[in-house]
C-alpha cells in the first residue's frame, strides 16, 4: 500500500503520534519515560520546535509541536525516534525494530480545532482508564499545566485555555469529535473545518488524506 503523503509546511502546528511495533509497551519505567522527555527537550532546542502539548502512554505517544521550518520538524522527531531506540535496545539487550512504523503527524487549524485536539491528547490517561483524574498523570503536559508548575518542554499555546482546563479535560468529548480526530490519526489529513483542509490539502498535495477509507477502528488511539 502506498505510503500517505508527508507534508512539510513551515509556521504549522502538527499533531503527531508514535506507538510500540505491535503496539507493545515502550515506556517500562520512570527511567524510560524522563528519558524520552529528555530528548523532546534537547530537540525542542536544537531544531527550535515548540511543544504546545504530550502525553507519554505505556505503548505510543502523543506531541502537539508548532514547526517554524518544516523541514526541523522531521529532523526533530528522527532525532527523538533513533535516540530513544538506541537507548531502548542498550537498556534492556535488545535489536530489533521498537515502532511500529514511522510516525504519524498531520497539521491543525489552530482555532477551535487546536483546542480540541488538546483536550483529546491531555486526556487520553483517561480514556485508557489508567487515572481518574488528567492531573494525577505525570507524563502529560496537563499534570504540570493545571498546577502552573514551569515545565521547559511545553510552550504557551497560541490561544486561550478555559479557565476550567482541569474540568474541561476530565470530561470525555463528543464522539464526533473522537471520530474525527481519530479519521485525521488513520488518514493522516489535516485537522480543520472542511473550507480549511480543502486549502491546506492542496496547497500541500494532501488530497488524497481526505477520501473516505472507511470508518476509524474502535480501537485506534
Amino acid at each position: 500500500m502506498p505510503r500517505i503523503a508527508r507534508s512539510l509546511a513551515d509556521e504549522q502546528i502538527y499533531h503527531i503520534i508514535n506507538r510500540g511495533n505491535r503496539r507493545e509497551t515502550i515506556f517500562h519505567d520512570n527511567y524510560d519515560y524522563e528519558r524520552f522527555l529528555k530528548l523532546i527537550l534537547e530537540s525542542k532546542t536544537k531544531f527550535k520546535i515548540k511543544i504546545f502539548a504530550y502525553c507519554l502512554m505505556p505503548n505510543h505517544y502523543h506531541l502537539v509541536i508548532f514547526t517554524p521550518i518544516g523541514e526541523n520538524l522531521s529532523l526533530a522527531m528522527h532525532s527523538i525516534n533513533s535516540s530513544y531506540v538506541r537507548y531502548y535496545n542498550k537498556k534492556y539487550k535488545i535489536s530489533g525494530h521498537l515502532w511500529q512504523g514511522r510516525y504519524k503527524s498531520f497539521i491543525v487549524q489552530k482555532e477551535d480545532y487546536l483546542l480540541t485536539l488538546l483536550r483529546y491528547v491531555e486526556a487520553n490517561p483517561l480514556r485508557a482508564k489508567i487515572v481518574k483524574d488528567c492531573i494525577d498523570y505525570t507524563y502529560s503536559s496537563a499534570n504540570k499545566r493545571v498546577h502552573n508548575i514551569d515545565n521547559p518542554i511545553i510552550d504557551q499555546v497560541p490561544i486561550v485555555l478555559p479557565t476550567n482546563w482541569h474540568q474541561v479535560i476530565n470530561e470525555y468529548e463528543k464522539k464526533i469529535d473522537l471520530d474525527f480526530i481519530r479519521n485525521s490519526i488513520e488518514r493522516q489529513s489535516p485537522l480543520g473545518d472542511d473550507n480549511w483542509q480543502y486549502m491546506i490539502s492542496k496547497k500541500y498535495g494532501l488530497e488524497s488524506t481526505l477520501r473516505p477509507r472507511g470508518r476509524p477502528r474502535k480501537d485506534s488511539i
